[in-house]
């Protein structure tokens, strides 16, 4: 026989945060638990007699509640994040690339809190936990997966995160210069124009992270450098952050040459995506060539998303599963 189950929330302005615009945090809470969950005054619900998902509702509630209290979350990145990372005792865990068992991150360990940001930069899958977790814990991070999985993003602010925080100096972003029918000698401008567009989705996650003014000032003050790969060869990178995005258009000489510039005191983030490749056929895929040769190596993280760690508008999750199923069949 079912009987209710309660929990008063007695701050309004905490439950109407918990609750979402249009209840739409509740319906998130209610498809993770399987049943609906009811508010009446201030009152938040389950009839259930089910131990677990009592015990559920009230730790995802309390969870959420202490993070309004911290006055981050506004938004339903908290709720998803808490939904969708350690407090699901039916998830099953992706194999990554090497092993078929690996820790597993919690929430708090995966939220990314950058200095003058207003918001709390959190991890929506255990994936992306698990993957911030590997940005903190080893000094070199690989990372593949679908577009929109979060592997540049969440690199990103790691990266602003050590920086605005004193840990490291610097920050490097570098990207090939891989692109159909193009190449920088033919594009208008000096060097930073040329290489801008390239760098462009990388210049998007950090103005979605920090103010464009404080990336402005960061980027003039060289704290923050763009660089094309090229420009690389013969550098020590010392005490800062270097990620490498869309590794997957680097050759396996450039790979090598790149992995070597890391210098003492720094972490090196490389990111991409091997189902899209714009080297020439022949031409044998850098990143594809490091996973495997780095596989040993256990200084050396690696992590693979897939599309259920899409992010982006819904429908660009059913992109991602309908070419990754197409791939399968």
């Amino acid at each position: 026989m079912e009987h209710s189950y309660k929990i008063v929330v007695s701050d309004t302005d905490i439950l109407t945060k918990l609750c979402g615009t249009n209840d739409s945090n509740l319906k998130l809470i209610e498809q993770h638990l399987g049943v609906p969950v009811f508010m009446r005054g201030n009152e938040l619900s389950v009839e259930q007699d089910d131990p677990a998902i009592l015990q559920q509702f009230r730790f995802i509630i309390d969870r959420i509640i202490d993070e309004i209290e911290e006055g981050y979350a506004d938004t339903e990145d908290a709720v998803a994040s808490i939904l969708n990372t350690d407090l699901n005792p039916d998830y099953t865990p992706t194999k990554d690339y090497f092993s078929s068992k690996r820790e597993h991150a919690t929430m708090n360990e995966g939220a990314v809190i950058v200095p003058g940001c207003q918001k709390k930069v959190y991890p929506k899958t255990q994936n992306q936990a698990d993957y911030v977790r590997l940005l903190r814990t080893k000094d070199m991070v690989f990372c593949t997966g679908s577009a929109g999985s979060g592997k540049t993003f969440l690199a990103v602010a790691e990266a602003l995160r050590l920086v605005l925080s004193k840990e490291k100096k610097g920050i490097v972003l570098t990207r090939p210069v891989v692109e159909a029918g193009e190449s920088l000698g033919f594009l208008p401008g000096d060097l930073d124009q040329k290489i801008g567009p390239y760098l462009r989705p990388l210049y998007d996650s950090m103005e979605a992270i920090l103010p464009k003014d404080t990336v402005k000032k960061l980027i003039e003050n060289g704290i923050i450098e763009m660089a094309p790969l090229a420009y690389m060869r013969g550098r020590t990178l010392n005490d800062c952050v270097v990620i490498l995005d869309e590794a997957q258009n680097t050759t396996c000489e450039q790979m090598k040459m790149f992995l070597t510039r890391m210098g003492n005191g720094s972490k090196v983030f490389v990111t991409g995506d091997v189902t899209q490749i714009d080297l020439p056929k022949r031409c044998k895929s850098g990143l594809v060539d490091a996973l495997q040769v780095l596989s040993n190596v256990s200084e050396i993280g690696m992590m693979q998303m897939t599309g259920a760690d899409v992010v982006r508008n819904p429908l660009v999750k059913k992109i991602v599963q309908a070419y990754e199923n197409a791939k399968e069949e």
